[in-house]
């Protein structure tokens, strides 16, 4: 199994079995969750670092000593947000590139 088969879904609220998104999620490769993990460009990782950002507060940390704390739900409902802003900037960016390269194929076309 990958490295995240040390978790336990009983960490994320979720009975032990009950889960199959954690299930599936458990038996990807290392490879799988690490290309999945990673934005695919620097403008996606600049979003979501600008969202994360702004939802933990926007004070400067060269200026200011900021110390967040929380409790594990609140930690998982923010990680579940930052993971979803995601997955929706990357639908953005292939939605951004897949209509560039129509509009190209049509300039191409009417050539």
């Amino acid at each position: 199994m990958n490295n995240l088969s040390n978790i336990n879904s009983e960490s994320f609220g979720e009975a032990s079995g009950n889960n199959l998104l954690w299930q599936y999620v458990q038996s990807m490769s290392p490879q799988t969750v690490t290309q999945l993990s990673k934005p695919s460009s620097p403008d996606v990782l600049q979003a979501m670092e600008r969202t994360i950002v702004s939802m933990l507060g926007n004070l400067p940390s060269e200026d200011f000593n900021v110390l967040i704390t929380t409790n594990r739900e609140n930690l998982g409902r923010l990680l579940a947000a930052a993971t979803m802003n995601g997955y929706f900037l990357r639908n953005a960016e292939q939605l951004m590139a897949f209509e560039k390269s129509l509009q190209a194929a049509d300039a191409h076309s009417e050539d």
